[in-house]
């Protein structure tokens, strides 16, 4: 099959099973004919060109040189992309439980697995049960035709998930959900880590990203100017308004 007649055949499918669609010269993921999933530029495929993504690297601002970063939900692979190309000292893992959204990487240009970079096929919320300390950075990124998979929205997940993480690593969870789920998982969030919980409301969208530390306090207003600073240079993000709205939320 042609990619023309498989776009074809997506604009037709209404049975969540994922699909992609190719426009103006870019390559977006869909469940079902719901909201856009993760979207590429096809000049850039590193880039973050949707702002939710570049909201979850505010992540950057806590731990800002991690050595291993976990990311559950591989969608388009825009994260793992951008820290691919960005972190050239970091490894990246993905674990996707959908073997057809794994099978559409290379539609995505995600590059093949190598040191650096992993993908892999299993549930995320087993796999970080299985795997303690396991990273220094975990990105939270997993949805289904439903949405939010009540699995990722649990106390037992988010108690695993700091588990997962090494003293001092950083979570960052895209909630992509109505206002009670938003606030009984930053609930949980608050449970599980003592650092307490700051979030980012994505510019556009319905998106919150909700950021908490491992055994570790959160970096006072000044440090993270000054982390956003330091990493400006190497980093295309918004970096020091994502510092100015977590001070505000840390004086709020």
């Amino acid at each position: 099959m042609t990619a023309a007649q498989r776009h074809r055949r997506a604009q037709l499918r209404d049975d969540g099973r994922p699909f992609i669609c190719q426009q103006r010269g870019e390559v977006s993921l869909h469940f079902g004919m719901g909201a856009v999933q993760s979207r590429m530029r096809v000049s850039d495929p590193a880039k973050l060109v949707l702002d939710y993504t570049r909201s979850m690297m505010s992540v950057l601002l806590l731990v800002p040189q991690p050595r291993h970063i976990v990311m559950l939900g591989l969608g388009g692979g825009s994260l793992a992309k951008y820290c691919h190309a960005n972190l050239p000292q970091t490894r990246f893992t993905a674990v996707e439980i959908d073997p057809e959204v794994i099978a559409m990487r290379d539609l995505f240009a995600i590059p093949r697995d190598d040191d650096r970079l992993r993908v892999i096929c299993s549930d995320g919320a087993q796999w970080l049960r299985d795997h303690p300390q396991c990273c220094d950075v975990l990105l939270v990124d997993a949805f289904g035709p439903e949405g939010l998979p009540p699995a990722l929205a649990s106390q037992a997940f988010y108690d695993s998930a700091a588990r997962a993480l090494q003293p001092g690593g950083a979570v960052a969870s895209n909630i992509w959900a109505g206002a009670v789920v938003r606030e009984q998982v930053i609930a949980h969030m608050r449970a599980a880590f003592d650092s307490g919980v700051l979030t980012l409301p994505a510019e556009e969208g319905e998106n919150t990203i909700a950021l908490a530390l491992r055994d570790a306090a959160m970096p006072d207003p000044g440090a993270l100017a000054e982390r956003a600073r330091a990493l400006a240079a190497h980093h295309p993000l918004d970096l020091d308004l994502a510092a100015l709205r977590l001070g505000t939320a840390l004086g709020a």
